[in-house]
């Protein structure tokens, strides 16, 4: 009887564990850490210096919990694709782990607890575009552009660059220059990054509907627009360097941005030539760029 009481106490103890991480997958921790990776440096940047560590705490828990609601949303409005493409089938909505209705009501309480805290504890505009950020990915983005245009990428990098401009926001209450030129980095690096990565599931993409630039262009198209986006990406974070920032952050921002141009310029030549165009090394080197650039954004901004 022991026996069966402790493994009937075990079997609930991995039920609640599966659920929990169940959920936690909905959020999409992957992604969240990214974010966060350009929110902390650019409030560094704002305060011109150490910003007060409790508003770093409230924006750092405030904006995972909107990038958690606004995935675990997406993963309510995408279940039906989910199900068809295999680098998503393993997803909770997809496997039954939760219900469409649990997931519904999960990503709706984060985005109200999100939001109340950014507005307790932030300021206005910071608020504001927190609700909007998440909005926009799932309204903007996941229900239209991601199902109707290969513009898709482009468009909706306005919503994964918006945690600079919250960031900005909740120290200085404003918005400035060198804020909407690390929202133009980010915006502009999107492309490149997910182009990559849309080239390796291209497959499952088509198989699904969604019309990603790999799927509906060649190739050599998705090469050429992966080189423009790069370079666009590097010419806009080199352009914060004369918005006071020291050579530090310039001398980074040329040579890694000369490593993203390099990796670009090779995947375009492999589409040109017709070869296998290993999509997967530019997007680990522009996940790497990334993380580095807003390092020394955040070094520039403590030593300056």
């Amino acid at each position: 009887m022991a026996r069966a009481q402790q493994a009937q106490a075990a079997g609930r103890r991995a039920g609640l564990a599966a659920v929990v991480k169940a959920y936690i997958s909905l959020t999409k921790p992957r992604i969240i850490e990214l974010l966060l990776i350009t929110t902390v440096p650019t409030m560094f940047l704002a305060d011109r210096g150490l910003p007060d560590l409790w508003l770093v705490l409230v924006v750092l828990v405030g904006g995972s919990l909107a990038a958690g609601a606004a995935n675990a949303l997406n993963c309510y409005i995408d279940r039906d694709i989910d199900q068809v493409m295999k680098r998503t089938s393993r997803r909770p909505l997809a496997t039954h782990t939760v219900s469409p209705r649990a997931a519904l009501i999960f990503g709706l309480t984060l985005a109200a607890v999100s939001t109340v805290l950014m507005g307790a504890f932030t300021n206005l505009l910071a608020t504001l575009l927190t609700a909007g950020a998440i909005a926009y990915y799932d309204l903007v983005y996941t229900l239209w552009l991601k199902r109707t245009t290969p513009q898709n990428t482009v468009w909706g990098g306005a919503c994964g660059a918006a945690p600079v401009l919250i960031g900005w926001a909740a120290v200085t209450g404003g918005l400035s220059w060198p804020a909407w030129v690390l929202f133009a980095v980010v915006f502009l690096w999107q492309p490149p990054h997910f182009y990559a990565l849309a080239i390796k599931f291209k497959d499952d993409y088509a198989r699904a509907g969604i019309p990603m630039l790999p799927v509906v262009a060649s190739m050599r198209r998705v090469g050429l627009e992966t080189v423009v986006y790069s370079w666009l990406t590097v010419a806009a974070s080199v352009a914060l360097w004369p918005l006071g920032m020291t050579p530090i952050y310039g001398v980074v921002a040329i040579v890694t941005g000369a490593l993203l141009l390099v990796e670009a310029h090779r995947l375009d030549g492999r589409a040109r030539r017709g070869e296998p165009l290993k999509p997967m090394r530019l997007f680990h080197w522009s996940v790497t760029y990334l993380t580095l650039l807003f390092v020394a954004v955040a070094v520039d901004a403590l030593i300056h």
